[in-house]
């Protein structure tokens, strides 16, 4: 049993990294994830462990690719502008095949937009962001005490695949605070990284490239990434259902919108509305089955976003046959709020009018 101690967003995603065993962390200054850099300089430094302000997010992120390649955990975290900065090292961290973690406080865009809570850079999370054909394992946590716990989940699966893991919360995720329950002992994994570049006395030296001239030797990375990515959906899909089995109207929501759609559903519920949630808790690899069991025994879809509908496109792709899905989405900055979701429930359900979003 470990001890309960109040935290943000924030601090409680260092404090996991910490915990999980992050040896260095990079960083630079962006709103509404400065708070976690500010945890990582003071808490960092205490255990004796590398934290850097870099001079720039192209430079914390090829930090993260340095250290990583030595054989050590390092993640690096900014919020939406920054993260497009990080892009061209993502992508070559994903031709390495390195692990590292990052993590995005999503704000209102597109541009420098706002420092208010947003979800538009689903796509660029899920769908890699940077060049080439590689992908990204895509966490969402919707709670601060879920916000630490993900990011051991992170690391394991940073270094089981050599994968980037990118962590997907929101300015109000990052900001809220709630009480955490933390191990009195963390347990950090260990993973054996026999192609750490660690120094190569008494065996030959390891080699990480990403540039490979001939054709072929390219094609060959590309086939290896790819197949790593067909082991990552076959083993780590995960989320989270709230009374699916009879609903009539299922939301699918994640982050900060999951948790607005939990409260959704418990009213519906209140007024013998049958109404249930699906929450991806991995954003890719997708969880397109509990969509597709949902939609075979005739429910229907309302999906809840931060955006003007981009994981829309992934429930739509999830169905193998028709089934009505409807879409709300705020953005700017704006929350969707319960009251809204519950009048569409109302109206899906019962036929009385509603004004609904389309994207």
């Amino acid at each position: 049993m470990g001890k309960k101690i109040l935290l943000t967003g924030n601090e409680a995603a260092g404090e996991g990294a910490i915990q999980a065993g992050c040896m260095a962390y990079y960083g630079y200054p962006i709103t509404p994830q400065n708070e976690l850099t500010g945890y990582m300089s003071r808490h960092m430094i205490q255990r004796e462990r590398i934290f850097l302000q870099a001079e720039s997010e192209l430079a914390a992120v090829n930090m993260v690719l340095g250290s990583s390649a030595a054989g050590i955990r390092a993640m690096t975290s900014s919020s939406s502008p920054g993260i497009s900065l990080k892009q061209e090292g993502i992508s070559y961290l994903a031709a390495l095949e390195l692990p590292a973690i990052i993590i995005n406080m999503q704000r209102g865009g597109p541009g420098l937009g706002n420092i208010a809570p947003g979800q538009a850079d689903y796509w660029q999370a899920t769908r890699g962001g940077g060049h080439g054909d590689y992908r990204c394992i895509v966490l969402a946590p919707h709670t601060v005490q879920e916000m630490f716990s993900t990011m051991a989940l992170a690391f394991d699966l940073a270094d089981k695949y050599r994968m980037v893991v990118m962590v997907l919360g929101d300015g109000r995720l990052g900001q809220m605070m709630e009480p955490v329950e933390v191990p009195e002992t963390p347990v950090a994994r260990e993973f054996p990284k026999p192609w750490a570049l660690k120094g190569c006395k008494g065996r030959k030296p390891n080699k990480l490239l990403s540039l490979h001239l001939r054709e072929d030797d390219l094609e060959a990375l590309n086939d290896r990434l790819q197949e790593t990515y067909r082991r990552v959906e076959a083993e780590e899909i995960r989320w989270e259902e709230t009374q699916t089995d009879d609903a009539d109207i299922v939301l699918v929501a994640y982050g900060t919108s999951a948790r607005v759609c939990k409260e959704a559903v418990r009213r519906a519920r209140g007024e013998g509305l049958k109404a249930g949630l699906i929450r991806p808790i991995t954003l890719w690899p997708y969880p397109a089955e509990p969509i597709r069991r949902a939609a075979a025994r005739g429910a229907r879809f309302l999906v809840v976003e931060m955006s003007a509908g981009q994981m829309l496109e992934d429930v739509k792709l999830s169905l193998d046959h028709p089934a009505e899905v409807r879409f709300h989405g705020r953005t700017g900055g704006n929350v969707p709020r319960w009251e809204a979701i519950l009048e569409i429930i109302r109206e899906m359900i019962t036929g009385t009018s509603a004004p609904e979003n389309k994207p």
